[in-house]
């Protein structure tokens, strides 16, 4: 028991230091958000019971908003912590959970690394492309091709991540992808990702990074 929650503790050692590290007003962040949320329960409690009550109610719920602000900047830092790096994005998607999402990274690959992956799910095949737009859309055509003669009847979407005017960043990524329509049922999902395995991918020649991503989003996940 003692051990678990030396590893708890040590988890949220590790990811508040990160964290600091792109947010370095944290501590005041969190602290303002408990003592605002505290403030919040405290005041009609106090006047319309006790103080007592008021106390025992505000301190629970100062914590859990600075528990909640707190995963949420974690996260957020530990997307820009890989933001740019290629793979980035296919590492992110791999740690969503309930998503039933199955990537394949790197399928297509430039001089430039930039990087198309391809993930299949409910709405059907989207392509993620990762670096600048100019870049990235003949990658995206050249592979929509390919895809398309393969699943004939499958819907296929783009997806641009990146920093450039009409790009969707990392930490937006999951609420786009939720966005879209759902076409395909699991047996259907399954039947596409085998007929897709036959096109192969750049994988080895571009690996997803190893960053703090996944390993964060799973700790941030477990602390809440």
């Amino acid at each position: 028991m003692f051990g678990r929650i030396r590893s708890t503790l040590s988890s949220i050692a590790q990811n508040w230091v990160m964290t600091q590290q792109v947010y370095r007003l944290l501590p005041l962040e969190v602290a303002g958000i408990a003592l605002a949320a505290g403030v919040i329960v405290f005041v009609p409690i106090y006047l319309w019971l006790n103080m007592l009550t008021a106390i025992i109610l505000a301190i629970p719920v100062a914590l859990l908003a600075a528990t909640f602000w707190f995963s949420r900047r974690a996260m957020k830092a530990a997307y820009k912590q890989i933001e740019g790096k290629p793979g980035a994005a296919a590492a992110v998607i791999e740690s969503w959970r309930g998503g039933n999402w199955l990537v394949t990274p790197a399928v297509a690959v430039n001089k430039s690394q930039d990087v198309v992956s391809r993930v299949v799910g409910k709405p059907g095949v989207i392509l993620v492309s990762e670096g600048p737009s100019n870049r990235v859309v003949p990658l995206l055509a050249t592979e929509r091709k390919k895809t398309a003669r393969w699943l004939p009847d499958v819907p296929i979407y783009d997806m641009q991540v990146g920093t450039d005017e009409g790009q969707i960043t990392l930490d937006k990524l999951q609420r786009a992808m939720n966005k879209l329509p759902r076409n395909l049922r699991g047996g259907e999902i399954t039947e596409v990702r085998r007929r897709l395995d036959a096109l192969g991918n750049a994988a080895n020649a571009m690996p997803v990074p190893k960053g703090p991503m996944p390993t964060s989003a799973r700790q941030i996940r477990r602390q809440r």
